[in-house]
């Protein structure tokens, strides 16, 4: 057994090297093998938790109550290295790294099966699920019962709060319970959904913007949108970025410059990328326009970063609840085997230098969609609240 673990050693010092080098130049080379600028980083390994690594590696080798071979152990350990750095971070197996560059970051998706209520169960079910998808593939069939999803018991939700926690950035996990005695486990939201931006205008003479996701032309959208009803007609704009999960930083930024006319939009702090500060530029096309945005639990990334501008900078009046608190940079790190690391890089921060990650964005007024009052109500009572502000 002794030949087996120092071959283990030699082999996890290497992947322990081989990944330091990734993180410390903070970029990846062109070629798909390691070049030689990463060979200062050797010294730097910690032997001592090596060690410790490989003793606790023969240990589960030896004694582990089903047999395990080494490329499932070495695996496991990766996945347990990136993903406890932070819930973000993760690592992607050559299948998974490939799906994932089919992806358009900014896409909003969904799972490949749909939830119904089961009266007579009391459940929610699965159905439209295929046999050949991705969930099916994990165990999961038509008819299984969902006591879960995120960590939310389902029983308490309606058909719409339950389609909002399977809808989300495309490419993102989602975790799912079937009973409260099983496991989670995690399925990917992989079928691209309708992402165009909705509005209408009210009697009261508000126009609601619902913004599903940001993307690339998101910014060009909405100033499209209120372009096309008479300015001087409009009382207000409520921006509606519920259950949005952000989407593009770049996206966010110009949407946030439509309504500001001068000072810091949102920074960047990285250990490895160098810190970035992103400005709103002169303009004066909307600045008497009052706005306000809604914002829920599920409002997430780029649009915690357009909320958190508007409402610091006082062009915007913020209304619902708590937002997710996600405020991180991702960045992809390709290995040579086909393989990637999904790791956080940055971290954003408001104008006013507070910490989104985490914490997310307070709103003016905490009032989420009571369950007994109708979509239709609650808009008229945010905008009629949002006429009153100064």
């Amino acid at each position: 057994m002794a030949k087996a673990h120092w071959t283990t050693a030699v082999l996890f010092t290497t992947l322990m090297c081989s990944s330091h080098f990734a993180w410390g130049a903070g970029k990846i080379p062109a070629s798909d093998e390691f070049d030689g600028d990463y060979e200062a980083s050797y010294q730097e390994v910690p032997v001592e938790s090596i060690q410790q690594f490989v003793q606790i590696y023969g240990i589960v080798k030896d004694n582990y109550v089903k047999e395990k071979n080494d490329d499932d152990l070495f695996q496991q350990a990766i996945k347990g290295l990136v993903s406890g750095l932070d819930r973000y971070s993760r690592y992607l197996s050559p299948e998974e790294y490939k799906q994932l560059l089919q992806y358009t970051e900014g896409d909003l998706a969904s799972v490949d099966f749909n939830l119904r209520f089961d009266p007579t169960m009391q459940h929610w079910v699965i159905q439209h699920l295929k046999p050949d998808a991705d969930s099916a593939k994990l165990g999961l069939k038509n008819g299984m019962t969902v006591y879960k999803l995120e960590d939310q018991e389902l029983k308490k939700l309606n058909q719409d709060q339950v389609k909002h926690l399977l809808d989300g950035a495309i490419g993102s996990t989602l975790s799912v319970q079937l009973s409260a005695n099983s496991a989670e486990m995690s399925v990917v939201r992989n079928t691209k959904i309708e992402t165009d931006i909705e509005s209408r205008l009210l009697n009261n003479q508000v126009l609601v913007v619902h913004v599903k996701v940001f993307q690339q032309d998101t910014a060009n959208e909405i100033k499209r949108i209120i372009e096309s009803h008479a300015t001087s007609k409009l009382k207000a704009v409520l921006i509606d970025l519920r259950n949005n999960p952000g989407g593009l930083l770049s996206a966010a930024v110009e949407s946030a410059d439509l309504f500001l006319n001068q000072g810091v939009i949102v920074s960047t702090q990285s250990r490895s990328e160098g810190d970035q500060q992103f400005q709103a530029l002169p303009s004066f096309e909307f600045q008497n326009l009052k706005v306000g945005i809604l914002i829920n639990h599920r409002s997430a990334s780029a649009a915690e970063v357009f909320t958190a501008a508007m409402k610091e900078h006082g062009r915007a009046w913020v209304a619902g609840e708590k937002s997710y608190g996600k405020g991180v940079v991702q960045k992809l790190f390709p290995l040579s085997n086909g393989s990637a690391l999904q790791m956080t890089v940055s971290q954003y921060y408001t104008p006013k230098g507070h910490m989104i990650d985490g914490i997310g964005v307070q709103p003016n007024l905490n009032f989420p969609l009571p369950h007994d009052l109708r979509e239709e109500s609650y808009i008229e009572h945010i905008t009629d609240v949002l006429l009153t502000q100064k």
